[in-house]
């Protein structure tokens, strides 16, 4: 039974060899940046070390397991798990961490644990 292929208006893959190799990621590269900015992408090793600021988990063991001190500052963090395995007193302590650090916070409740009185009891400033 044959297949039949459908027409995904991509450009055919070449196999590139060489010198077209590295013209071909250089144009790629180029046009990534030109789309979502420069920076947006970073070839590996390029930066021997990037300094990250990070807010404290509250948890010392937590932090040095994640490497590099907490949770990365200025980023999306998800924390994921099953039902009572302390995603919500993980975040609250975090946001604790932060506030008292002078950060502001947006605490996003998908299962509606949080409980004020609780943050409050933490350190978090829930106004």
């Amino acid at each position: 039974m044959s297949k039949v292929r459908k027409n995904t208006g991509a450009a055919p893959v070449t196999n590139v060899d060489g010198e077209g190799r590295g013209k071909a990621l250089d144009l790629a590269l180029s046009q990534i940046e030109k789309q979502f900015g420069t920076g947006a992408v970073m070839k590996m090793g390029a930066k021997a070390s990037l300094a990250i600021e990070t807010v404290p988990t509250g948890a010392l063991a937590l932090d040095l397991a994640l490497g590099i001190g907490g949770l990365p500052r200025g980023r999306v963090v998800e924390i994921f798990g099953p039902e009572g395995s302390g995603k919500t007193t993980l975040a609250t302590h975090v946001v604790a961490e932060a506030q008292r650090n002078g950060g502001i916070c947006a605490y996003i409740d998908a299962e509606h644990a949080m409980d004020p009185i609780y943050a409050r009891a933490i350190g978090v400033d829930v106004d």
